[in-house]
């Protein structure tokens, strides 16, 4: 199969590029950034966030190879940059428009990735499945744009017949995840941090329960539906891709702190405007369609990517270095914290 896969170079795009090219599929990537971790498969250097210029070849006149499937993870994720910078998210709803035109010219189906974002901060569910997504609980801009991308994405099924699956992702983290300059990810942050001797702090305190997902599980389902797709054995469906069980913050740290052999110094903040506090997916949909069975907990995803970092990091101490707090940008200006009353 012929694989056309944007945000080729991120984490979870690296990852499955690599299980598609070891799968046999072909791999083309595109993506603005370049891919420092594998020359595996072929990648174009291309912002798909650019203006639109119809051409049935590609995008913004840029020809690309012919495909069986799109997979489009391409999208500016950082929260609260996002909130502090607002265009980028409409920039994320450029691409996914962008890549949409493509697919509907060349009749080819699209995977799309979406976030447990889109649920919101909302409080009432023991477990999160599909239906209950309500777009009025937004919590940031980043989730507006993965809002703004599936509504694209259901439309154009409706409006011109392009097969899609929509995955919702939660909290993914493992290999090939070390970027903290321009994405802090909470796991490789504790990691980093502990390893430096530093202080961390957990905004949304002891309670902030949230499903991670290791990388390795996430690319699974997404392989599992790209076949399902492109055989047309599972269509127009939004599914949850996570683990399926929730862990708090804290835990989290702790078991970072015990793979590294540190105890760790923590503080508690409360959480930053735009921040979801808790989530825990319901996986019914995706082990009923795609047999999605997760295979990793947070335990034993931890102590692998504790064990990657270690190794990375040996190779590269020149990344040990302080790091910008997520919540600040390049100019000092801060998040400001998120009301109670929104919780």
């Amino acid at each position: 199969m012929k694989i056309l896969l944007t945000g080729s170079s991120g984490q979870i795009g690296t990852n499955l590029g690599l299980r598609l090219h070891e799968d046999g599929h072909e791999v083309f990537g595109v993506d603005k950034r370049q891919n420092t971790w594998t020359d595996e498969f072929r990648y174009l250097l291309q912002d798909l966030a650019g203006h639109y210029a119809p051409f049935p070849g590609g995008i913004n006149g840029v020809e690309y190879p012919e495909a069986d499937v799109v997979v489009h993870l391409a999208a500016h994720a950082k929260v609260h940059q996002l909130v502090r910078q607002p265009h980028r998210a409409l920039e994320n709803a450029v691409m996914t428009f962008n890549v949409l035109e493509y697919a509907r010219q060349r009749h080819i189906p699209i995977v799309f990735s979406s976030s447990r974002e889109v649920y919101g901060d909302v409080h009432r569910f023991e477990a999160y499945d599909e239906q209950v997504a309500d777009f009025a609980f937004a919590e940031s801009t980043y989730s507006a744009s993965k809002i703004a991308g599936e509504a694209f994405i259901y439309s154009y099924a409706r409006c011109y017949g392009l097969p899609y699956l929509v995955f919702r992702f939660s909290n993914v983290y493992g290999r090939f995840d070390n970027d903290l300059n321009r994405m802090v990810r909470v796991i490789p942050l504790f990691i980093h941090s502990m390893l430096r001797g530093e202080p961390i702090t957990v905004y949304g305190g002891s309670d902030k329960t949230l499903d991670f997902t290791y990388v390795d599980d996430c690319v699974e389902g997404i392989v599992r539906g790209i076949e399902a797709l492109a055989e047309g054995r599972v269509v127009n469906h939004t599914i949850n891709l996570a683990y399926g069980q929730g862990n708090t913050l804290v835990h989290c740290a702790e078991r970072v702190a015990a793979e590294l052999g540190v105890e760790p110094r923590m503080t508690m903040a409360p959480s930053l405007l735009g921040e979801v506090t808790h989530y825990v997916a319901d996986l019914s949909k995706a082990r009923e369609l795609l047999g999605y069975d997760p295979q990793v907990p947070l335990d034993e995803g931890i102590a692998r990517a504790v064990a990657w970092f270690r190794e990375h990091r040996d190779a590269h101490p020149e990344e040990n270095v302080p790091i910008t707090a997520d919540h600040e940008g390049s100019d000092g200006a801060k998040l400001s914290w998120k009301p109670v009353a929104a919780t």
